[in-house]
């Protein structure tokens, strides 16, 4: 599966070990950035090109990490098409919602509350976990654009 990533300064070092990860999955990971840990640096300047190609590009998923993951879920649900559930630890059927019931085509992770084996855990169950296509949810995502 091809995947796009972004992160910012407090996302950084969670995106490089899942970028690492996801590479031996055999998945094809572009990464919209931070290329370099910059405590200075802002999230829309990575989310928002992350959202975009995922949005762009149907087949593909998206990664965003930053601090909540809250705020990069906003800037990615800005972009037309893009589908940004957020996810920053707790049960993991919120995981399976967002997938089976919003076709959420990328994922915020808040990386102060996740650590990488929790993240892995995440991304491994909504990277598996197909849109159920029922007609009403269907219906209702229809009526986001």
């Amino acid at each position: 599966m091809k995947i796009y990533l972004g992160a910012d300064h407090r996302g950084f070092y969670l995106k490089e070990k899942l970028k690492v990860w996801l590479k031996s999955e055999n998945h094809r990971v572009i990464d919209k950035g931070a290329f370099k840990y910059d405590p200075n640096d802002d999230y829309p300047n990575f989310i928002i090109p992350a959202a975009k190609a995922v949005a762009k590009d149907k087949s593909s998923r998206g990664i965003i990490i930053g601090a909540s993951g809250q705020g990069e879920a906003m800037a990615a649900n800005r972009s037309r098409n893009a589908r940004a559930a957020v996810y920053y630890g707790g049960p993991l059927k919120i995981i399976l919602l967002s997938r089976e019931h919003n076709n959420a085509n990328i994922l915020s992770l808040g990386a102060v509350f996740l650590n990488f084996t929790s993240a892995k855990k995440a991304l491994t169950l909504w990277l598996k976990t197909p849109f159920s296509a029922e007609p009403r949810h269907k219906r209702r995502l229809a009526k986001f654009n």
